[in-house]
């Protein structure tokens, strides 16, 4: 399921922004349907343009008829009437989602501890670890999820130790009842300073397991990323 709201604050409008003549969600659904993992692919907007963009690319899509804080919040309002076993959350300004990151996402729920897991990337570029739009994570020696910063973490006070940083991608699968269970939680003191939704898991004690992927996901939070992502784009199709 891709939640895609409208009005994003960072970068309002971005989900209907071009990359190549189509739109950032288009992108997103298209490509998560192209990786042939999913009896459904789902979009759940607020927004009656964003509805009409995947209409018309022939794709599922709902209109949600609650305000929602998070995107997580949104695709549960349609999947409690689902049948399903696991859901995907991909986050709709992840235009180049592929199908060796979510195929490793969702084997990890072979797991049958895993109630939730996500994804993240080893930083190449340190300094980006400065950056607080890119949200990073720090894990324990299994992969579960010990905390999510916008801040660099974990803070190297030995500076011998290489620095070592994991960015989160917003990717994120669940059991179904994990995911009912989510919106009955209440936000946190974390997730309400942090602006991390995953926070209310851990703030709950229920971690995420997180699989490492190096595949190249480019999220659109502010214009300077969709420089980036039109970039990327033209690069993979020599443009």
């Amino acid at each position: 399921m891709i939640p895609a709201r409208f009005a994003a604050t960072r970068f309002p409008y971005k989900l209907i922004q071009k990359i190549a003549g189509k739109s950032i969600i288009t992108h997103t659904y298209e490509n998560t349907l192209k990786t042939n993992l999913f009896d459904s692919v789902i979009v759940v907007t607020d927004s009656e343009v964003i509805f009409s963009e995947i209409e018309n690319a022939g794709g599922e899509v709902y209109l949600s008829k609650l305000p929602h804080e998070s995107g997580t919040d949104r695709i549960e309002e349609i999947a409690r009437n689902i049948d399903a076993d696991i859901i995907l959350n991909v986050q709709g300004d992840e235009p180049f989602v592929n199908q060796v990151a979510l195929k490793n996402l969702l084997d990890a729920f072979n797991d049958n501890e895993v109630q939730v897991a996500s994804l993240m990337k080893p930083f190449v570029d340190i300094e980006k670890a400065q950056n607080p739009n890119i949200v990073k994570v720090v894990v324990d020696k299994n992969n579960d999820s010990i905390f999510f910063s916008r801040s660099p973490i974990p803070f190297y006070r030995d500076k011998a130790i290489d620095s070592i940083y994991n960015e989160h991608i917003g990717v994120y699968a669940f059991r179904k009842h994990a995911l009912l269970k989510f919106v009955e939680l209440e936000e946190g003191k974390l997730e309400a300073a942090e602006k991390i939704e995953c926070l209310r898991f851990l703030e709950n004690g229920i971690k995420l397991r997180m699989v490492i992927t190096h595949e190249n996901m480019i999220k659109i939070d502010v214009p300077e990323d969709l420089e980036k992502a039109i970039e990327y784009y033209n690069s993979l199709h020599n443009l």
